[in-house]
């Protein structure tokens, strides 16, 4: 009893202090380190490197790295070292992990059909590390007592046991079967900011609507685990069309700065 109280009163603590704003404006409680959360993301790639089979594909792997590459260069004062790693799955998926890491499926780039599309994907999951989505999501089960867990793995404490759940709550939970998705807010935020991104490292920002009308057609109803979480089709082609002719400014700088393609296909 003495330890819930304590740990009560330190959630209490931690929440009437945490409370930020996310680049949109829009208000979050973080209750994380960056440090913390980059090691969360470390251990999570690296056992989910261990899980999943990854692709051997010399040429895949340099058309998907080149994408990422590009797209993480236009991040503002970026220094930092991406990590790309491409599992060969049928997944149609992806998604990026804060310290600098991103998994990309075999499987999108069969829906994704061209660089501009990856861009779109990977602008969206890369803005999801760049808004601290992660932290957010891992401070939320922190406050409804989930997260207690949490702590202790970011803290160096936690062990195997709690692998899973810090891991479904970087937004993986399609792989280890909890669910603790992003929410609709998160994803209409990492949509405005990823088109932002991929605009401003060169790729066509019009890619973005195709690329959610092929995502609509795969799955049927529910579409890919990509989108299990998102808005819905028709709201968020609509929504990308507004954005698209707002960011196409950006894009056709970036060109006549002399931006050019990846001259690597898939």
């Amino acid at each position: 009893m003495k330890q819930l109280l304590c740990a009560a009163a330190l959630l209490a603590l931690l929440g009437g202090c945490a409370t930020h704003q996310s680049p949109t404006g829009r208000g979050q409680t973080l209750l994380f380190s960056a440090s913390e959360m980059d090691q969360l993301g470390a251990a999570s790639f690296e056992e989910m490197k261990k899980q999943q089979k990854i692709s051997k594909d010399s040429k895949v792997n340099a058309y998907v790295g080149c994408v990422a590459n590009r797209v993480t260069a236009a991040l503002p004062g970026n220094t930092q070292r991406w990590e790309v790693v491409v599992f060969d799955s049928p997944q149609v998926n992806a998604f990026a992990l804060p310290g600098g890491h991103i998994g990309v499926y075999t499987g999108l780039l069969k829906v994704a059909e061209n660089q501009d599309q990856l861009a779109v994907v990977l602008g969206h999951e890369v803005s999801h590390v760049l808004a601290q989505h992660s932290n957010e999501q891992v401070s939320r089960a922190q406050m409804t007592g989930t997260g207690l867990q949490l702590a202790n793995v970011a803290l160096g404490a936690g062990g195997i046991a709690n692998r899973d759940l810090y891991m479904a709550a970087l937004g993986l939970g399609a792989q280890v079967g909890y669910i603790l998705p992003f929410g609709r807010e998160q994803e209409t935020e990492a949509d405005v900011m990823g088109l932002e991104l991929m605009a401003r490292a060169g790729f066509d920002p019009r890619a973005g609507t195709r690329l959610w009308q092929n995502m609509a057609k795969v799955g049927g109803e529910q579409g890919p685990e990509l989108l299990s979480t998102h808005p819905s089709h028709g709201t968020r082609i609509s929504e990308l069309s507004r954005l698209e002719q707002k960011v196409l400014p950006l894009y056709e700088a970036a060109k006549a700065a002399g931006v050019k393609n990846c001259q690597i296909t898939k």
